[in-house]
């Protein structure tokens, strides 16, 4: 066995080095230590607790706590006492819409997680190899199209995101991936062709293709000139790397027992926490907006002029509405205020400036240059986008 797992070294494994993964993080301080000096070991002059044996009590997260406790009562209140909640129009409307959110994007938070512990299983070499190379038009191509392929709602793409980062995709990639995304899915994408037609369906697809791909190019330009950090878990891959007879031979050497099963359980739960605490803070912010903005306002006021335009923009930043129910919104945009170009601009600036995905970003990367990055250079294409559709529809 190497010094390196050996000893209670503080240093970090290098983060362009993909293959220690596991051992090396976990073989000093594990249950079991090889060596019984390395933690808490005892010298003639005082016990010596070890930088890598971490005994520092956990913070208790009080945004996660206090989110699930209220969106737990709301939702308790709705499905146990209808009828005393409907005596308090205020409490009503709150509880309704916790209610009718979280049974609209539980499968898509429960899928993200399961992928997140899948993820967490899957080395750095091979997420590299599918993604393609960070900085590269191919890969954000791969990004990209990933992005419009996977099946999952606006939160649970969240967490595959912040995942993919973890795991050395670079910022542009990342950022391609979720604009292109979050509403691109075939259940999402069935429900739009039902509500807007076809053509629009696949017009507003191809066109947010072209705006992830300008946002993530601009992102890794941004990078390579370091007006914004790279990603510090970079990986680069063997020159010799061959994707699938190294896949073939993990699959080979992998167990699916129970005990693959607790650590992809353990990881969903621990790697989510971060997303989940956003989603849930969303959540209540939708809720609350639902309690004092009026939703016929749309009809009103969201027309296919520049001010519906800014309206819609603002309505959709402020807004949590998941993927689900952006779609109905959307249409209502088109079919009831004509406004087309307000019905892109509302799927798309809810994914370029929603609160949510700018505080995972800014949590996931460390930087607020990151996460303000994404609406600042997002929102102008998606305006100028909407306003041509306006224009000549």
């Amino acid at each position: 066995m190497s010094d390196e797992l050996n000893s209670c070294s503080s240093q970090k494994p290098d983060a362009g080095n993909c293959s220690h993964d596991k051992k090396a993080e976990s073989s000093c301080c594990s249950s079991k230590p090889v060596e019984p000096s390395c933690c808490g070991a005892k010298t003639a002059e005082k016990k010596i607790q070890p930088s890598c044996c971490d005994t520092t009590p956990k913070k208790i997260d009080y945004l996660l706590w206090s989110t699930s406790i209220i969106i737990t009562l709301l939702y308790g209140l709705h499905l146990l006492f209808p009828e005393m909640v409907a005596a308090t129009p205020f409490l009503n409307t709150a509880s309704h819409s916790v209610f009718e959110l979280i049974n609209t994007i539980w499968w898509g938070i429960l899928l993200g997680m399961l992928m997140v512990g899948l993820l967490s299983h899957v080395p750095r070499e091979f997420v590299v190899s599918i993604m393609g190379q960070g900085g590269t038009f191919s890969g954000l191509v791969r990004a990209t199209l990933a992005g419009v392929l996977l099946d999952l709602c606006s939160h649970g793409i969240l967490m595959v995101g912040a995942k993919l980062y973890e795991r050395g995709v670079s910022a542009g990639q990342v950022i391609a991936f979720l604009v292109a995304s979050p509403w691109n899915s075939l259940s999402l994408t069935l429900i739009l062709i039902a509500l807007i037609g076809l053509k629009w369906t696949l017009a507003f697809i191809a066109l947010s293709v072209v705006v992830a791909l300008i946002t993530g190019y601009i992102f890794d330009r941004l990078v390579a000139s370091r007006r914004l950090p790279p990603n510090p878990n970079k990986c680069d891959i063997a020159t010799d790397f061959e994707f699938w007879p190294e896949a073939k031979a993990s699959l080979k050497n992998l167990k699916f027992n129970g005990d693959f099963v607790r650590s992809v359980g353990k990881h969903a739960l621990s790697d989510s926490k971060m997303v989940i605490r956003w989603i849930f803070l969303g959540i209540l912010l939708a809720a609350a907006l639902r309690t004092f903005i009026d939703p016929q306002l749309f009809e009103a006021w969201f027309g296919p002029t520049l001010i519906g335009l800014g309206l819609t923009v603002l309505v959709a930043t402020i807004l949590e509405v998941c993927s689900e129910g952006s779609a109905p919104i959307a249409a209502d945009l088109m079919t009831r205020a004509g406004s087309p170009g307000n019905s892109f601009a509302f799927l798309m600036s809810g994914v370029a400036t929603d609160y949510t995905e700018i505080m995972v970003l800014r949590q996931t990367t460390a930087s607020w240059k990151i996460a303000l990055a994404l609406p600042l250079i997002s929102v102008p294409q998606i305006v100028l986008i909407a306003w041509l559709i306006n224009l000549t529809s």
